[in-house]
């Protein structure tokens, strides 16, 4: 059984973990002797339900002897997001007074990093990505989370962004303008695309702007020997989206691919004065085989994939040629060329080595 926590699903697509569902449902790997995993169930955390109603369906819930049970119970577990649901985002009409602003579900908890320390002991296979440990997580939750899986975020998280005049990309984030202005006390003139960085402290926030910074604005993934051979990555792969700047303890893990920017003179002056690394780990993986572990620092499970696709056999191959690689916006193109050769080779992996079935009785989320 996958155990699957994502605390940010805002509708029953689930798109922070289909992804992942769709390939355990392509490989055949069912939850159960013959049940298989549907996207809108079978996750821990947050519950879309009509009419601005959710329920909470998360390891918050679980007494330490059903954390222990659900180890035993899950051959793997995968923390697409935690970064939650805000109550900003969530009720469509204005927040009133009687709802309050602030956070509805969100953050890595103590009974999340109970249970991740459970199937580390177990040597069972571990996944997360971008935001596992940023914000809302607790410095304290992230140092243990830091600590166990030998890896450190900087604070830094980043985005590729198309336009950034604000009179034509509508879609800016307001908070992102309102605080360089305050940072830097200047006013945002930006009117190219570049690449927004934004520390958690003090929310900093530094513009790579194409043209002024960069040669190209768009973040790619390089992959070298050990992740085109193993994994079946490309050696190079634009990423437009969003990832955090980690630093990982190279005596537990290892690099399989890491994020490049092309940046001129002007830019990599512009990193060096806040300390932001030039190269930086887009997926890293334990050395240790026989406790796997991948932490993966973009929002990699992200990707508008449609479920019913994975039941028909031999469809993958055929969808893949529809999507176009030229357009880096499209996550598609993500899916069929970097996250779904990758997930099958760490899926195959992990069904050779612990002999991942379809007849483990589950833990679900009720």
């Amino acid at each position: 059984m996958a155990a699957i926590i994502d605390k940010s699903v805002l509708t029953p697509a689930g798109d922070k973990h289909i992804s992942f569902t769709w390939l355990l449902n392509q490989k055949r790997l069912t939850k159960t002797s013959s049940d298989r995993y549907k996207t809108n169930y079978d996750y821990f955390g947050f519950f879309p339900k009509e009419n601005e109603k959710f329920r909470i369906k998360g390891l918050e819930r679980f007494s330490s002897d059903q954390l222990k049970q659900l180890s035993e119970d899950s051959d793997m577990a995968y923390f697409t997001d935690t970064y939650g649901v805000y109550k900003q985002e969530w009720y469509h009409k204005s927040v009133s007074q009687s709802v309050g602003y602030g956070m509805l579900y969100g953050g890595l908890s103590n009974q999340d990093i109970e249970f991740l320390q459970h199937m580390k002991d177990k040597k069972k296979l571990i996944i997360a990505e971008f935001n596992t440990i940023g914000s809302p997580t607790t410095a304290e939750n992230r140092g243990k989370f830091e600590e166990m899986f030998g890896m450190r975020w900087t604070g830094w998280t980043a985005r590729f962004f198309d336009n950034l005049d604000t009179t034509v990309n509508l879609a800016l984030p307001h908070w992102m303008v309102k605080n360089y202005t305050a940072t830097h006390q200047s006013p945002w003139k930006f009117k190219n695309a570049g690449i927004a960085f934004v520390h958690e402290e003090g929310g900093q926030v530094v513009i790579l702007e194409d043209k002024t910074h960069l040669k190209d604005p768009i973040p790619y993934i390089n992959s070298g020997e050990l992740g085109q051979s193993k994994f079946g990555l490309p050696e190079e792969m634009k990423y437009p989206f969003w990832f955090d700047i980690i630093v990982p303890d190279t005596r537990m893990n290892e690099v399989v691919s890491l994020f490049s920017l092309k940046y001129n003179v002007q830019g990599l002056a512009e990193l060096k004065k806040y300390g932001i690394p030039t190269t930086f780990p887009a997926v890293i993986m334990a050395k240790n085989s026989k406790a796997p572990f991948y932490y993966f620092s973009g929002d990699f499970c992200d990707n508008p994939i449609h479920e019913y696709a994975s039941y028909f056999k031999g469809i993958d191959s055929f969808l893949s040629l529809f999507y176009t690689y030229n357009d880096p916006m499209k996550r598609k193109s993500f899916f069929w060329k970097f996250y779904r050769p990758m997930m099958s080779h760490i899926l195959d992996d992990a069904v050779k080595k612990s002999k991942l079935n379809t007849s483990v009785n589950t833990i679900t989320a009720d």
